[in-house]
């Protein structure tokens, strides 16, 4: 089978961003929330003794927000895939616009459900058509006793749009418009896009241009640090003035809250990554000598070996990738492989690998037609059939709930991040299985190892340094040079002072910094893929391992993140143990990596 690596995403609206249909679709969009302001202010709860007006509310609620959704996720695809292009800034610039007016009656929902009393809240929610949405009408009804006056809400709301969401549409135009020179082992020099920097430096194979690449990385965002630095703070600033207004008495609490997590459980999680990053040193070591080098800096920590005993470096084209995928998937789940293949079928994956497109990958959901869209670039790397699957994992995730409300496709990122990371690991450890030989097996090994050092160390690194940054922010403005020493020393601590080369400008670089929708974004990271290495060793034991996934996967919007465990999974997520056998399967990876490498060096 031959599939495209192009998405069919333009057709979604005939005639592109400035056809009818597109401007149709806003105008339809801006009417529903016109009307939903209009009925919210004029409802009355003695004139709904049976809550049908109610209902109908709640249904114009969710039919705006898949539109928004479903628009969102159409624009950034097209600003995703011509990254430099600036036809299609104006329109997110109209969704952003639009988002803002609709926070202002769903404010006016919100105190509308505040205002019932507890018993008729309680009947409220066993009402049939409300009963499969009852958890997150109790959110909503407890999140109104955070707002200001209707007044100050919307100029929060107006105010944003030159806030937050500018300072992180800033960041883009930045990176957008940022390149390097590359000199690869052949002498041959090139100019790259950020963007392509980035997915080379994760599996460039010559140690030498590697390490020259990170050079020209880190002085090109160094470069851009003054323009960074200005765009973090100011975002950072105008989140903590938010917050503070909406009564949040910590930076840590909202995405704590937008994650259903407790704190408890991020402690718990955090203290036993840190406990366990030593596991990582003798793994490093024996790459250090498997790559000939001295050491290892931060463009090695995901280096794929090239030179192990008389293996010789693969490549798999996006077919094989996608066959690979779809046949490992069945092994587990039926449907898992029949999604899959309509996915690459249907074409919802931008694969491509072409200058202009944006870095790194994302998955999102376009809920007015049911289906989702996939980006990434694919380059034929060992790992990039892992990263599909990933992609693929949230979107079998979302795919599962199209029969249910719309908030209940509206789980949060850190369970999200479950259902992706467990089918990642799935093709990871399938790539180790079908090894021919010790020295295919032994760098298959060290490709999976991919994701806990990212796990378990980057993304430590990266919320060391966020919480930091957000300590020093509530303070006063963070210098460029003091956000590097922040980051250098996340790094060093994360790490446990592997690395002889780091990244300080990372900071800089990496886009989850500058997004403007989440706060954190990166510990739920840590958490999925602990959270899916329980399920994946819970799954060994299963009769009916696809049925009992899918039951858990639909409850991920409908109760907290510590109630899902228990209920599923039988554990508490508070105490260490369900994340120390996480850590035990790194750490049989890590034993079984240099036992077999032994003979290869």
């Amino acid at each position: 089978m031959v599939y495209s690596q192009n998405w069919q995403l333009a057709d979604l609206y005939p005639g592109g961003v400035q056809g009818d249909a597109f401007k149709k679709k806003l105008a339809t969009i801006e009417q529903q929330i016109q009307t939903l302001t209009d009925e919210v202010n004029n409802y009355q709860a003695k004139n709904d003794p049976d809550f049908s007006e109610l209902v109908r509310l709640t249904e114009l609620v969710q039919a705006i927000e898949s539109g928004l959704q479903t628009v969102g996720t159409y624009i950034n695809g097209m600003i995703s895939a011509d990254y430099t292009n600036p036809l299609y800034r104006p329109f997110a610039n109209q969704i952003q616009g639009l988002a803002a007016a609709y926070n202002q009656p769903l404010n006016a929902y919100q105190r509308l459900l505040a205002d019932f009393d507890d018993a008729t809240f309680e009947q409220l929610l066993k009402h049939p058509a409300l009963e499969p949405v009852a958890f997150t009408l109790k959110e909503l009804r407890h999140s109104a006793q955070r707002l200001q006056s209707p007044e100050q809400e919307a100029l929060l709301d107006q105010l944003k749009l030159d806030g937050l969401n500018a300072w992180a549409s800033h960041y883009d135009v930045i990176a957008a418009n940022l390149n390097m020179p590359f000199t690869d082992e052949n002498g041959q020099t090139r100019t790259i896009s950020a963007g392509q920097a980035l997915n080379m430096l994760d599996g460039y194979p010559d140690n030498t241009a590697r390490a020259n690449l990170m050079d020209g990385y880190e002085k090109m965002w160094g470069d851009a640090q003054d323009l960074t630095a200005d765009t973090l703070n100011h975002l950072a600033g105008a989140r903590l003035t938010e917050q503070k207004a909406h009564g949040y008495k910590d930076f840590l609490e909202e995405p704590l809250e937008l994650n259903r997590l407790s704190r408890a459980t991020l402690d718990t999680m955090w203290q036993v990554v840190d406990d366990n990053k030593h596991m990582f040193k003798p793994y490093f070591e024996r790459k250090a000598q498997l790559l000939g080098t001295d050491g290892i800096g931060w463009q090695d920590q995901v280096a794929p070996l090239t030179h192990v005993g008389d293996y010789q470096p693969k490549t798999q084209t996006f077919d094989e990738a996608a066959q690979f995928i779809i046949e490992n998937f069945g092994k587990y789940s039926p449907k898992m492989a029949a999604f899959a293949k309509q996915a690459f079928e249907n074409q919802w994956i931008e694969a491509e690998d072409r200058p202009g497109k944006q870095p790194g990958g994302w998955m999102d959901t376009l809920p007015d037609i049911h289906e989702s869209r996939i980006f990434l670039t694919f380059t034929g790397s060992v790992n990039d059939a892992a990263t599909i699957a990933h992609e693929l994992g949230h979107a079998f995730h979302s795919s599962l709930l199209t029969d249910l409300p719309i908030w209940r496709d509206d789980y949060a990122m850190n369970v999200a991040e479950t259902a992706s990371t467990f089918a990642e690991l799935l093709i990871a450890d399938a790539n180790v299985q079908q090894a021919q030989s010790d020295a295919e097996k032994v760098v298959l090994l060290d490709a999976k190892m991919s994701n806990p050092v990212s796990m378990f160390l980057n993304i430590r690194a990266r919320f060391l340094f966020e919480k930091r940054f957000y300590e020093e922010r509530q303070k006063g403005y963070v210098p460029a040079e003091k956000l590097n020493e922040i980051m250098d020393a996340a790094q060093k601590e994360a790490f446990d002072d592997i690395l002889n080369k780091r990244h300080p400008h990372f900071w800089s670089s990496k886009l989850h910094f500058f997004m403007d929708d989440v706060p954190f974004y990166n510990f739920p990271y840590t958490f999925g893929y602990l959270f899916s290495s329980g399920i994946y060793a819970w799954a060994q034991k299963q009769d009916n391992f696809e049925d009992a996934y899918i039951s858990l996967l639909r409850d991920t919007a409908n109760m907290s993140t510590e109630e899902l465990a228990q209920k599923h999974l039988g554990v508490d997520l508070t105490k260490p143990d369900f994340w120390q056998a996480g850590a035990d399967l790194v750490k049989k990876d890590i034993d079984e990596f240099i036992a077999l490498s032994d003979q290869f060096v």
